[in-house]
């Protein structure tokens, strides 16, 4: 990891049309010194897990607004375990009820920031759970 700017693949999964949360946080997470590769809008958590490996990330985000975040994380971190990518961190965002933080939690779901986080917040996260250190 040395020397290395952490890798971020933000994906937009589903049907869900609104993007501009997520090219905010990406702005913001390359700001802070972090490579996004973001991949559009309407991926399928297939397409999502293919990219993640074929592009050496990090960590996964996914920018959720329909209300599926549930189904959908349970079948992202489904595929990454039978893949065995457990070194691959999830982090979600979106429109979040804390009454489905527990679940996603118990899922695997490392971070969850619902709409409104601040973009301090969710970069001092990721390089916690990546580096294994508070960021400056």
């Amino acid at each position: 990891m040395a020397g290395r700017k952490i890798r971020v693949l933000l994906a937009k999964p589903g049907l869900d049309g609104h993007d501009r949360g997520a090219k905010v946080v990406a702005h913001a997470m390359k700001e802070a010194g972090m490579e996004v590769i973001y991949t559009g809008l309407h991926q399928t958590v297939q397409s999502i897990v293919n990219q993640a490996v074929q592009e050496d990330v990090d960590v996964i985000g996914l920018s959720i607004m329909s209300g599926a975040h549930v189904p959908i994380s349970r079948k992202l971190m489904a595929m990454i375990r039978e893949q065995g990518l457990d070194d691959i961190h999830v982090v979600v965002g979106g429109v979040i009820p804390a009454r489905d933080f527990p679940a996603m939690k118990e899922l695997g779901v490392e971070g969850i920031f619902p709409g409104g986080t601040p973009f301090d917040e969710i970069v001092d996260f990721i390089k916690r759970a990546v580096t294994g250190h508070q960021s400056t």
